[in-house]
């Protein structure tokens, strides 16, 4: 009588290990759609910003967390059998998971570093006006136009290096360079009038599309010229400071380019 052959147990990765680092990569994966969505969304007009903000980006974090979490699991299981594929699985997964959970992670932690408003001038007794922004700003639900009432107290607190530029240069040389900056820093330019050196423009953010108005003023001053400058969000009540770093931005280039007086 021949003998039944003993069964042989395979080491393929099968089982748990393998089933935990896909679990973790389909996390990833729906984390990595939760952050998407949020600005495809926004964008094509599916929902509004502060869904976008405060529900999907959340979830993409925590859903992130979990993708790592259980990874990483997989990953060092993987690791001490040495199953290479697990391996990959369980790294893409933890990768992935990451990335998708970074995003949301920093944006909060801007936020906690600025203070919650979004209209930064150098003026806040005249302010620029965003009168060309009326139509627009209605059209997306946005802020108006007025100059916010708390605003020149909190810029006073939170940002008072930022002032006028006063430049040693005629209003005339002065709205040029002016305009060459914002369009070295390719703002969309939505009017220029050289006669009463005005600059209105907007400029959106990389991820969301969020639009920032801004409008640029060009008078005379003793001999020279006085650039103000005014930037501030359609949307929202705080912009994580990309207003104030971008006035400073302008106003950096601005003397720059010419003798300060």
């Amino acid at each position: 009588m021949t003998a039944a052959p003993t069964p042989r147990v395979a080491v393929t990765g099968t089982g748990w290990p393998r089933v935990t680092a896909i679990a973790g990569l389909v996390l990833a994966a729906a984390a990595l759609l939760l952050l998407a969505a949020g600005p495809v969304g926004w964008r094509a007009g599916w929902w509004g910003y502060r869904l976008a903000l405060a529900t999907l980006m959340p979830y993409a974090f925590f859903t992130g967390v979990a993708a790592i979490a259980i990874s990483g699991i997989a990953l060092v299981v993987a690791l001490g059998r040495m199953t290479w594929r697990i391996i990959v699985v369980a790294a893409c997964g933890l990768i992935i998971g990451g990335v998708a959970a970074y995003f949301p992670w920093h944006l909060y932690q801007m936020r906690g570093t600025s203070p919650p408003f979004h209209d930064i001038t150098t003026d806040a007794e005249n302010p620029p006006s965003f009168a060309f922004a009326a139509a627009m700003r209605a059209a997306e639900n946005g802020a108006g136009i007025a100059y916010p009432s708390n605003a020149a107290a909190l810029q006073a607190k939170n940002d008072p290096d930022i002032a006028p530029a006063l430049l040693d240069l005629p209003p005339e040389q002065a709205f040029d360079r002016a305009l060459a900056v914002v369009k070295a820093k390719r703002w969309t330019i939505v009017s220029t009038d050289p006669r009463d050196g005005v600059i209105d423009a907007y400029d959106k953010s990389f991820w969301f599309g969020f639009t920032d108005d801004i409008a640029i003023r060009v008078v005379p001053h003793g001999e020279g010229s006085r650039v103000d400058i005014r930037s501030g969000s359609r949307q929202g009540r705080g912009d994580f400071g990309v207003n104030a770093a971008r006035v400073r931005s302008f106003l950096a280039a601005m003397n720059a380019t010419a003798i300060t007086k």
